[in-house]
């Protein structure tokens, strides 16, 4: 719960604090960089260290060889579209000079889920902003980004003399094939003088939103997949069961995370379960049968089966290697054998399926150790003709397809691209059960910046709180105060043995308020540090102490 050290200072100063981080009175705009405008200067890369080309600009065409870069202005958008039909292009780079009033400050995103590492900053001329950025001065905010479901990763920079957009358009680690195609690589998107939420719905026009808020429990942070059954989790079943709120038409999930399948490394999509798991579809019956939801995780693009060798994809970073086979989604076979996995868990019962790995699985790294190059360079998808964006476009679009009318979570996703496709999105890398820090750090930093992307992409998932031995409840029932009143999914991950008497009124008021829709919260000095302590919940201001007693 909020503690009282410091809370009559903060009370007296909430409504200062409150102004600057909304836009209840505004200055005008400054001048700021037009990006809407035609660029500069745009710059192809190809394939290799030395293949780059300076584009010649005729009216909002660029052009080289058999390279051209159009820009088309609409309103506040402007669409990005290229031809290559000869050139094997990895990415495009167009430039804009002007600049940013020196007391500003910038927030980017992340390329997938983000790791405790958003914040706002000065002028940083190296730093990448991945998908958007937001500018804060005089008290405004103002929006550069792109729309959801670009069919490039987007990224940009800013610095002293200008702002550079970066649209990789690569395939794999190589060059796209786009032959006599053009691609629409992305739509830009400005908003001046906004909010941060407004700034997320102008990017992504069509979210698919759920009918009510996403609430329930996950085994992932008491077990991390081990001593885990049928039996297991109807005691948390059970338990949900218990801490539900009464008469509620909105009821809880239980999700079973990694270690239902008997394959390794969690790999799926796979009929194959473990023997602690012999009936997938009679457990989901019994767990329905106690007033939840079933819930289930999978691992759709590795799989343990004997599958074509062509479906592996190359070698690339942490990929998985030996008798697992991560799959090629660009071959139409293996995106089907994708699909009917997903299938299969609908068709047993479950309501809600998260799907996991697939950034890791498809290149290779984790969204902290991108950069420039996302992947390993060298490699390529079977299919040439598409860039990595139009790829993982299109596993998503399956995956929601064969999902039929279950919700889905995506976990290791891009949220930029999945935006529409899933209900929900985990924003940010795992809490855990046995270290406070890192939950402090993963969870309160993913909730308070991404909060404008809630119910704007999708409902935001800001990850568990854990109910563990390991973790003292005054520091837990803090975490989970907070994400219950923010209206974004709860996911109480609780050890059964862990769960106290004098904790269960608190989980059930929690589960309640999760239950209904709620305002999204608003972090309050989130200009000022990376885990927020103040916040504004229900129209009120709030402190927590994410320290005390750690």
């Amino acid at each position: 719960m909020p503690t009282q050290s410091g809370r009559r200072a903060f009370l007296a100063s909430a409504t200062a604090i409150g102004a600057a981080s909304t836009l209840r009175s505004q200055p005008a705009a400054p001048a700021l960089p037009d990006v809407l405008r035609t660029p500069d200067l745009v710059t192809a890369f190809g394939e290799g260290r030395s293949s780059q080309f300076r584009l010649t600009r005729s009216g909002d065409r660029w052009q080289a060889n058999d390279i051209e870069v159009a820009t088309t202005r609409s309103g506040a958008e402007s669409v990005v579209s290229v031809t290559a039909p000869k050139t094997r292009l990895t990415r495009l780079r167009l430039r804009w000079h002007g600049a940013f009033p020196g007391t500003s400050r910038f927030l980017g995103d992340h390329w997938e889920r983000s790791y405790g590492d958003l914040e706002w900053r000065g002028l940083s001329g190296e730093r990448l902003m991945p998908w958007y950025f937001l500018v804060h001065h005089a008290a405004a905010f103002h929006g550069y980004g792109v729309k959801t479901g670009a069919a490039s990763i987007c990224s940009w920079q800013t610095d002293a003399g200008g702002v550079t957009l970066w649209l990789d358009i690569a395939n794999g680690g190589s060059g796209v094939e786009l032959g006599d195609r053009r691609l629409q690589a992305a739509t830009i998107v400005v908003r001046k003088a906004t909010t941060p939420r407004a700034f997320c719905q102008a990017m992504c026009p069509a979210p698919r939103l759920p009918a009510q808020p996403i609430y329930g429990s996950n085994n992932w942070y008491y077990a991390y997949g081990r001593n885990v059954s049928s039996a297991t989790t109807m005691k948390d079943a059970a338990i949900m069961a218990e801490l539900m709120p009464a008469g509620a038409s909105n009821r809880p999930y239980v999700v079973i995370d990694m270690g239902w399948g008997a394959a390794r490394d969690g790999a799926g999509p796979t009929a194959q379960t473990a023997k602690d798991y012999p009936d997938m579809a009679d457990l989901a019956r019994q767990m329905q049968s106690l007033g939840v939801r079933p819930g289930l995780w999978t691992r759709p693009t590795l799989t343990s089966e004997k599958r074509a060798e062509a479906w592996r994809l190359p070698p690339a970073g942490g990929r998985p290697k030996g008798d697992l086979i991560v799959i090629d989604p660009s071959i139409p076979e293996a995106l089907d054998y994708i699909a009917g996995g997903i299938a299969t868990i609908r068709g047993w019962g479950y309501q809600l399926i998260k799907h996991d790995f697939s950034t890791s699985d498809l290149t290779g790294r984790w969204g902290f150790e991108m950069g420039p190059d996302l992947t390993d360079r060298g490699w390529h998808f079977h299919d040439r003709s598409r860039t990595t964006a139009e790829i993982v476009l299109d596993l998503y679009r399956a995956i929601r397809r064969s999902a039929g009318d279950a919700a889905l979570i995506g976990c290791n996703t891009i949220g930029h691209l999945a935006a529409g496709l899933v209900e929900s999105q985990r924003i940010g890398d795992d809490t855990s059960g046995r270290e406070w820090a890192r939950t402090r750090k993963m969870g309160v930093n993913t909730l308070a910046f991404r909060m404008p992307q809630h119910h704007t992409f999708f409902d935001a998932d800001p990850d568990c709180v854990p109910i563990t031995r390991d973790i003292p409840w005054t520091l837990t029932s803090r975490w989970l105060d907070l994400v219950a009143r923010s209206g974004t999914a709860l996911f109480i991950s609780a050890d059964p043995s862990a769960v106290t008497a004098d904790q269960k009124p608190a989980l059930k008021a929690a589960l309640s308020a999760a239950s209904r829709p709620q305002s999204p919260g608003v972090p309050l000095d989130w200009l000022d540090t990376t885990v927020p302590e103040n916040w504004r919940l229900d129209n009120q201001p709030i402190h927590y102490d994410w320290y005390e007693g750690d």
